[in-house]
């Protein structure tokens, strides 16, 4: 996401190579780390208070979700959380997120009223700072970063 890159433009008789310098600025960084890190906290407290709790399984029974789903739902919350705060395969815990978020919205929330009591306007940020993640990746301040050996597509 860092670093140099070339873009070429073509004219009529030759090419030109001009670098676009991308931001190398530290708070660039620690600001990223720190949306990345606020993301993983609150997905780690939401699920986390999901495990073994018998009102969220009867919450969502009553909405014709099987309580069944209640540990894989707080498992979805949960464990994408600790991923994103130490930085290890962002783009796919940024994805499950989103799509947790989405099912916040629209199954749970039913999209109908953007604040108030049923307002989804907290989950609407939370699948955007999830999109957010999935785009620019784990960033520099992370494991993902400091390996190296980890594949862009999984970072």
């Amino acid at each position: 996401m860092y670093g140099t890159y070339q873009l070429v433009i073509n004219s009529n008789q030759n090419n030109k190579v001009m670098n676009a310098e991308l931001s190398k600025n530290k708070l660039h960084d620690i600001a990223h780390m720190g949306l990345r890190a606020s993301l993983g906290v609150i997905f780690i407290v939401h699920g986390f208070g999901k495990f073994g709790n018998p009102g969220f399984g009867g919450w969502i029974a009553s909405m014709g979700i099987p309580a069944e789903m209640q540990i894989p739902i707080a498992l979805a919350e949960f464990v994408p959380g600790i991923l994103l705060l130490i930085g290890v395969l962002t783009r796919i815990s940024g994805a499950i997120l989103s799509i947790v978020m989405l099912g916040a919205i629209f199954l749970v929330k039913g999209a109908s009223s953007l604040t108030g009591d049923s307002g989804y306007e907290f989950d609407l940020i939370l699948l955007a700072a999830s999109l957010l993640v999935i785009v620019s990746g784990p960033g520099k301040v992370s494991i993902s970063h400091l390996i190296k050996k980890i594949p862009r597509f999984l970072q």
